[in-house]
């Protein structure tokens, strides 16, 4: 079996940057988001802090942020994202990916 290699096309990011807080209440949980950027004001990098730090649901909404995180320095619009995740049937996002990124969209953020 072999193994593709890609060339490495992840925007580097300041070793010192700013970073914008929000808070976040998704289905009955409490979270505080943290949002980095580029100097093109795309967002670039993305923390998702649970309330409750020692459980399952805070476990998979960092890895969901690294996941998000990546994907953003490599190049995938944070729009593409946003219009990609599940959905209820009221267009409300179903994940917190979804609702991290709209939050971010409401406060004007540039995707």
């Amino acid at each position: 079996m072999t193994t593709a290699t890609f060339p490495p096309c992840r925007r580097r990011l300041a070793n010192r940057r700013a970073a914008e807080l929000f808070d976040l209440s998704f289905k009955g949980g409490r979270y505080t988001i943290g949002a980095s950027r580029f100097p093109d004001g795309s967002i670039a990098e993305i923390f998702i802090h649970s309330a409750k730090a020692a459980c399952d649901l805070a476990d998979a909404a960092r890895d969901a942020a690294v996941a998000l995180s990546i994907a953003l320095q490599h190049g995938t619009p944070a729009a593409a994202i946003r219009a990609a995740v599940t959905r209820e049937s009221d267009g409300s996002p179903a994940g917190i990916v979804g609702a991290v990124l709209d939050l971010l969209h409401v406060e004007g953020s540039p995707q």
